[in-house]
């Protein structure tokens, strides 16, 4: 295989995880937003894990990200 066709193929896969963390962040708070219409008075005390998992689900995407734009332009 030659390096440039690998090269291509490696950032498509680290594009997936962009993917993923798209589907994490609409799981995470569909899951949220359900709870919290079961359970109306639990939902302000579950709000900041909602966040926390928000950023840290999004900090995953963008680091998928960085990791396909640098196997497309750097290497």
């Amino acid at each position: 295989m030659e390096p440039e066709a690998a090269r291509l193929i490696g950032a498509g896969l680290a594009a997936i995880g962009t993917g993923a963390a798209g589907i994490g962040v609409g799981s995470l708070f569909g899951q949220f937003l359900s709870g919290a219409l079961r359970n109306p008075s639990a939902a302000d005390g579950q709000f900041g894990r909602l966040i926390f998992g928000f950023a840290v689900t999004e900090a995953l995407g963008i680091f998928a990200l960085l990791i396909a734009l640098l196997l497309l332009f750097a290497v």
